[in-house]
């Protein structure tokens, strides 16, 4: 059965995503190092029939041909929801049209569905959040907090890598008991 992953903001070959000046530079000695972890990641949890929606800032500053290199060594089919540093990723040969926000029903290991509600940027609203819908949002690098129902999937929130809507819940359940004061 092929399951759906959600990431945002890998920044392949932006050397200044490890740079001090950033407001949560990345622990790595190297572009080269980040890149690498970060495919590698990506390749131990998704198989070749999963979807991975990555929601924006997959490459920056970095040359088409490399950019291309490391799209090709990554596992899944591959969609991409825009963000702001997509010019170059925008051309890659994504498994499907290049949009800016999508809703993707996703099946819950009983059976159910749950929507979700992907886009690049934070909303406060989405379209049938009053009915279940989930938010999945990048473009913070997880300096925004989460809330019960909406969080940050970029990388630099989950271990370098792709989540399924399972670990994403935890971490809506963690957002919920801190919002109550229970952590």
């Amino acid at each position: 059965m092929s399951r759906q992953f959600f990431v945002s903001d890998t920044h392949f070959g932006h050397t200044h995503i490890l740079s001090t000046r950033m407001l949560a530079p990345r622990p790595f000695a190297s572009i080269d190092e980040h890149d690498e972890t970060l495919i590698s990641r990506w390749n131990a949890v998704v198989r070749p029939e999963d979807t991975v929606w990555h929601l924006g800032d997959f490459c920056y500053r970095c040359p088409e041909a490399r950019a291309r290199s490391v799209f090709r060594r990554l596992a899944g089919q591959r969609r991409l929801v825009r963000g702001n540093h997509d010019r170059i990723a925008s051309r890659l040969p994504w498994d499907g049209p290049v949009v800016d926000v999508i809703r993707v029903v996703v099946e819950n290991a009983d059976g159910t569905t749950t929507g979700v509600w992907c886009s690049h940027y934070a909303h406060r609203v989405w379209p049938r959040q009053h009915y279940g819908d989930l938010h999945l949002f990048g473009h913070s690098h997880g300096s925004l907090p989460g809330t019960a129902t909406s969080t940050d999937v970029g990388v630099d929130c989950f271990g370098f890598r792709p989540v399924t809507l399972a670990e994403i819940r935890v971490r809506l359940a963690e957002n919920a008991m801190a919002a109550r004061g229970e952590r």
